[in-house]
């Protein structure tokens, strides 16, 4: 590169531009290296055809299943990574999710930190983010140290009565905290958030907010287009060399700093694939541990129907059932969250389906999509590999049975809310549902990936500040607990800079 760096980030998503926007007031000279480029403002973007049906939006790119057949994987390489594309959910973990907990498939470990430690970088994610919520519904709600920035976001009419309906079916239904400017939303085009790409400002994601912060700072630069093809270690352990293609042509930059942030499934793979004679298993791989332990929520999206009530609404998603979160299952185990989903039209439910457009289009109209969640637990063959190049991913999907516990529940549910007709169906490993785990954080190098700080144990000046990080993958959205861990780190690398 012409210009020097003192930090290389590579990757603009939720951890990755977050914890450059922290960074930049420091002064050092910070290059972020995207590997897409910035989205357009394009017809498609609020065309659901083109999203759902074309997969215009979608790069061409395929993966390798456990049986070694390619599929495409539906992450997104653009600035702001998959953020832009996000329901704009940013929920806390609850404080329990960080202790060890017992589920019908298994445990899921504890943190090693607490929910305590965690919680001012949680309230200063939420001011970043200008979250809107309400803390007061949720019995389940860890105690914040202050309130939400705005407001919840309102129902709309239709929504406002399945709010009374499932409160008459004794459940408890809470507003979603959301990052989400529906004013300028709506000016743009009356659809929904979810899974729409945001090319005018008005979500509140990686880009929108972390990026553009960052980018009043002049030491920061975005460099797109920039494919990283691999990391240079020393024998010392240092990251010496970031080398990548940039339109075809190779380049490299050597920092002071490294932080790796490609999200789960493409960090590991390029910490397997910069393996040297010093690290011959891969970097940061001392323990084994790079890739393995991958989890991808259980989903399910449940259609509630009922042939007299229409849903007039446009983006639905604005309600949460957290009833069962901690108990409900089982034994009285903990099985997940509930939440709406975007409004799911028509065109979508027919490339979904296979179903005549004029059949699902009245099934749309009656229709409340609901998107059930539950917790993936960290195994570890459940891993990312590379074979002849390509990523591998071979996800061992855990807690299968607290997911069909939790589907059975929210159908029950649905049904006392006088919805007769409750359809599902479970998404599969073609979805990426908030994958994580690959590169954990902990206090045993022989154990985990990184230390209680995201650095790499094997690497002083190598932090790894994405999704890859988590122990666990709880039943909730991760965006909010990426981006308040990546305030924490940039803490700890001033901190320690300072007193250096």
């Amino acid at each position: 590169m012409s210009q020097p760096a003192d930090i290389v980030i590579i990757g603009s998503g939720m951890g990755g531009a977050t914890i450059a926007a922290a960074l930049a007031p420091s002064g050092r000279r910070i290059v972020i290296l995207e590997r897409g480029e910035a989205l357009s403002d394009t017809p498609a973007a609020r065309d659901d055809i083109a999203i759902f049906r074309d997969g215009v939006f979608r790069p061409e790119e395929t993966w390798l299943d456990e049986d070694n057949q390619p599929f495409s994987p539906g992450n997104y390489y653009v600035v702001g990574g998959n953020s832009k594309f996000y329901g704009a959910v940013l929920l806390r973990y609850r404080a329990e999710d960080f202790q060890e907990m017992q589920h019908l498939g298994g445990v899921s470990p504890a943190w090693p930190i607490s929910y305590d430690e965690l919680e001012p970088w949680y309230q200063k994610a939420e001011e970043l983010f200008e979250v809107s919520g309400d803390a007061s519904q949720d019995p389940s709600e860890p105690k914040h140290s202050g309130s939400y920035p705005h407001a919840p976001i309102a129902d709309e009419a239709s929504i406002s009565d399945v709010r009374g309906y499932l409160k008459r079916a004794g459940v408890t239904p809470l507003s979603l905290p959301l990052g989400i400017d529906v004013g300028a939303w709506s000016k743009r085009a009356a659809t929904p958030w979810d899974a729409y790409p945001d090319t005018t400002g008005a979500k509140h994601d990686a880009q929108t907010i972390s990026l553009t912060k960052a980018l009043q700072i002049p030491n920061l630069t975005l460099v797109t287009g920039c494919l990283v093809q691999g990391l240079e270690a020393g024998r010392d352990g240092r990251i010496s060399k970031v080398t990548y293609l940039q339109g075809g042509v190779a380049k490299s930059v050597s920092p002071k700093q490294v932080i790796l942030a490609a999200g789960a499934a493409n960090s590991a793979a390029l910490l397997l694939q910069s393996a040297n004679e010093n690290h011959p298993t891969g970097l940061a791989n001392r323990s084994d541990m790079v890739g393995r332990n991958f989890m991808n929520h259980n989903c399910t999206a449940v259609l509630a129907i009922h042939p007299f009530r229409r849903n007039t609404s446009v983006y639905q998603k604005t309600l949460q059932l957290n009833d069962f979160y901690l108990s409900g299952g089982p034994q009285d185990s903990p099985l997940g969250n509930v939440q709406l989903m975007g409004r799911i039209s028509g065109n979508i439910l027919a490339v979904q389906s296979g179903l005549p457009l004029w059949m699902v289009k009245l099934v749309a109209r009656r229709s409340v999509d609901w998107y059930v969640m539950s917790e993936d637990l960290p195994q570890f063959d459940s891993c990312v590999t590379v074979t002849n190049g390509k990523i591998k991913l071979d996800w061992k999907r855990t807690n299968w049975r607290t997911h069909e516990a939790l589907v059975k529940r929210a159908k029950t549910v649905f049904r006392k809310a006088e919805y007769p007709m409750v359809l599902s169906c479970a998404f599969d490993h073609c979805i990426p549902s908030h994958q994580c785990g690959t590169a954990r954080f902990g206090i045993d190098p022989m154990q985990t990936v990184l230390d209680l700080h995201c650095r790499a144990h094997d690497h002083p000046n190598f932090f790894v500040m994405d999704s890859s990080f988590l122990p666990t993958s709880a039943a909730v959205n991760p965006a909010l607990t990426i981006a308040a861990q990546a305030l924490r780190v940039c803490d700890h690398i001033n901190q320690e800079r300072k007193a250096a």
